[in-house]
């Protein structure tokens, strides 16, 4: 057990905390330049049922998100637990994130994954100052959802999957 006093490392202490907390595993991505450009975000959550919005978190120095952020549109996919190569290929800061991940873009410019758990057509409604990172606000235009389809989880600095508890699903 680790327990914390004062932090003299507050990132590394954090990123150790904040590990302890599951998520999901989205791809931000749009159109750029002509070509797909995308990052892998787990700092993903629904805001608000009306108007429809999401936001996620994105890290201040990202050179991706610079080349986003200038897309009328960004398609946000959930993606599914069998989308681990995927979400390493997003998640990479060298070469083709795109290299072997299936992909579809709109006319205005979204690009979603391919065999996602979701995808949320958006476009960016505001953006909150928030340390290292900025909080990105989006507009919810469309979306697709499969529920069959389980979501790739992050926990402990890793890709996870869910289990299902049969016991639970048997007794609703």
């Amino acid at each position: 057990m680790l327990i914390v006093q004062s932090i003299d490392d507050p990132a590394t202490v954090l990123r150790q905390a904040f590990a302890c907390f599951p998520s999901g595993v989205t791809a931000l991505c749009a159109l750029s330049g002509g070509e797909p450009a995308g990052m892998a975000v787990s700092s993903f959550t629904s805001v608000s049922l009306d108007p429809a919005l999401l936001s996620v978190c994105v890290r201040n120095a990202s050179a991706t998100w610079s080349r986003l952020r200038a897309s009328p549109r960004l398609g946000l996919s959930v993606l599914a637990e069998h989308q681990t190569a995927a979400g390493r290929r997003l998640a990479g800061k060298d070469g083709d994130r795109f290299a072997g991940v299936d992909w579809q873009p709109t006319e205005d410019g979204a690009v979603f994954v391919s065999g996602a758990s979701a995808w949320f057509d958006c476009s960016i409604r505001a953006e909150v100052p928030a340390g290292d990172h900025t909080v990105v606000l989006l507009q919810v235009h469309g979306l697709h959802a499969d529920p069959d389809v389980p979501p790739l989880v992050f926990h402990g600095s890793r890709f996870r999957r869910l289990e299902i508890d049969e016991l639970a699903v048997g007794a609703s």
